[in-house]
């Protein structure tokens, strides 16, 4: 049950609302369309309705606000717009993700694919979908919690005739179950095809709220309907015989639409009208009859199950499947999900590991910086350089990072940029809320990936130091400490990529961040502690450095040891400085937009 009470958007700077003390029901068992013209407030009223637009008034799905559903996706299926997800990510990889950020299992991608019939493109990537199938992936999302309701704003546009009729099977089929549909729509003549009630708006007002009987009777257009051998000759002669008639003012023009070969729709006039024009004309007339409602083609070719060119697993069922939609107009849904845990402390870190592996960018950029960072190794090696820190991680003077801390800042900025660009956590194309849970898991995968690259671009500088030259090449210090060092540096560059990304949503805000602390920062900084502070901190490195000296446990002398390296040069001011204030902007801003 959807309750809709008092539905009003927010002002628009002197106009009307878009909505406008809108109220309306779509009950369980039914689907209820909601019906206008472009620009009656359809999609406003849904976006409203999910707390996704600022506005008053309340929706209640089983009696609860949207706020208090304590997991929306697994109880309420939307499906708004377009796919909002990477184009480089594939169908199947997209329903992933989402499952895991739902909590279900991964298995249930699978299952809904089918259902929607897209099994057969799973590996197919998104921005490769035709209009039809990007339909069939929306609703294979819609469905993937298993809810006990449906919004949809427009499914069925752009949508052939025979997809058409397998969305209606499927909706049918879902409210067979007992769920609750709430659609809209523009044309009146598919109303009667897809609803049972239908709420009509008009300038974000209700207009009227009947069941579909009615509608179709009392406002869908009307015409005459006539079967004649000689549909050619009947429509020359009613055409020829009404365009010089004048018309009274506000009624609508005459207009005769040739349906099939036999079959003519005339509108505008009457069945006397037309009938005399038959008789004047000595035109055979098999059918003359007023009708309301939709016309079209008496025997379609049937709902089009499948969209990926497969045929119905085995033939026997592909029969009865066929059989058993031409009497019921039914369609085959997702088995019903079991009894789940609510999602634990680790959805975060599940949907972060899909979102970033399922798409190929992250991948090339890791390669590019392992290559970057052996050719500029080799080139160090061969020079006479022997700072471990420089040689083992590729960090030619000349670059502002190490090519590995480099690639960590634009991932970490592709990680909340691509999210804002791509929100796959929202049913729209809107930004997502910064959850303080979404960026907890964010920033483990960014800092894993961080010491990870670092990990593999000494290993393979290393291995080929001793392929190459035979020998390891002397260097001055330890590896441990040269990798410890550029760990710390990576991850924070990915942390600062990120942070800066998800308060301004923007990836090249990101990575103006991750740029600013080598090439703006770290020299003012340098300047100022020479400039104000000079004597008083010339012994700070030594200092910082005492500390190291202090007994601690195995292992965590080489990581503090790292930290004061870093911390003691002005590029380490600079980026602890930098993930302070992006830290503290996070927060303001997200608490002033409201933490969830």
């Amino acid at each position: 049950m959807i309750q809709a009470i008092g539905l009003t958007s927010a002002s628009r700077r002197g106009r009307p609302p878009a909505v406008d003390d809108l109220t309306f029901e779509a009950r369980p068992g039914h689907v209820t369309m909601l019906l206008g013209p472009p620009g009656a407030g359809k999609s406003a009223t849904l976006r409203l309705m999910l707390q996704l637009a600022p506005g008053r008034g309340v929706a209640l799905f089983r009696g609860r606000p949207l706020s208090r559903v304590p997991h929306p996706a697994r109880e309420i299926g939307v499906l708004l717009g377009e796919v909002a997800g990477h184009p480089g990510r594939t169908a199947l990889g997209h329903l992933r993700m989402l499952a895991a950020a739902a909590g279900v299992p991964a298995s249930r991608a699978e299952d809904v694919l089918d259902v929607v019939g897209l099994s057969g493109v799973a590996d197919q990537r998104l921005g490769r979908l035709s209009r039809g199938m990007d339909r069939r992936l929306g609703l294979a999302a819609a469905l993937l919690g298993d809810p006990h309701t449906l919004v949809l704003d427009e499914p069925a546009q752009g949508l052939s005739p025979r997809e058409n009729a397998w969305l209606q099977g499927l909706l049918r089929g879902y409210t067979g179950q007992g769920g609750a549909v709430l659609i809209t729509a523009r044309g009146a003549e598919e109303t009667v095809r897809f609803a049972d009630r239908v709420v009509s708006i008009e300038a974000g007002r209700l207009v009227a709220d009947q069941a579909a009987e009615d509608f179709a009777r009392a406002r869908l257009r009307p015409r005459v309907a006539v079967i004649t051998p000689h549909a050619d000759r009947l429509s020359a002669a009613l055409t020829r015989g009404f365009r010089g008639e004048e018309r009274p003012a506000g009624e609508e023009p005459i207009e005769v639409l040739r349906e099939s070969g036999t079959r003519l729709s005339v509108f505008g006039s009457t069945c006397a009208m037309v009938g005399e024009v038959a008789y004047q004309h000595r035109v055979v007339v098999h059918q003359l009859a007023d009708e309301v409602g939709p016309a079209g083609d008496r025997s379609p070719a049937g709902p089009l199950h499948r969209a990926d060119g497969r045929a119905e697993q085995g033939e026997a069922r592909a029969q009865a499947g066929a059989a058993s939609d031409a009497a019921t107009g039914e369609a085959e849904l997702p088995p019903p999900l079991p009894a789940l845990p609510p999602p634990g402390p680790t959805w975060p870190v599940r949907y972060e590991l899909r979102r970033w592996a399922g798409v190929r960018t992250a991948w090339w950029l890791m390669a590019a910086a392992l290559l970057a960072g052996l050719v500029t190794a080799l080139a160090l090696a061969s020079s006479g350089t022997r700072s471990a820190e420089r040689v083992l991680t590729g960090w030619a003077d000349q670059l502002p990072l190490p090519p590995v801390a480099i690639v960590a800042g634009v991932l970490g900025a592709l990680a909340f940029g691509q999210e804002f660009r791509f929100p796959a956590l929202v049913p729209a194309r809107v930004p997502i809320p910064r959850r303080l849970s979404l960026l907890t898991g964010k920033l483990v995968v960014s800092a894993a990936v961080a010491f990870l690259l670092c990990c593999a671009a000494i290993t393979v500088n290393s291995t080929s130091f001793t392929l190459l030259f035979g020998q390891d090449v002397p260097v001055d210090g330890s590896w441990e400490f040269a990798l410890l060092g550029t760990a710390a540096l990576s991850v924070g560059c990915a942390w600062a990529g990120l942070l800066a990304a998800g308060i301004f949503r923007s990836t090249l805000v990101g990575f103006a961040a991750v740029a600013a602390v080598p090439l703006a920062l770290a020299p003012a900084l340098r300047s100022l502690l020479h400039g104000w502070h000079g004597p008083s901190l010339d012994g700070l490195p030594g200092r910082l450095h005492a500390l190291t000296s202090l007994p601690f446990p195995s292992g965590v002398d080489r990581w503090l040891s790292a930290t004061v390296h870093l911390a003691s040069r002005p590029i380490g001011w600079a980026l602890g400085l930098s993930l302070a204030v992006l830290l503290c902007g996070y927060a303001l801003v997200s608490l002033r937009n409201g933490v969830r």
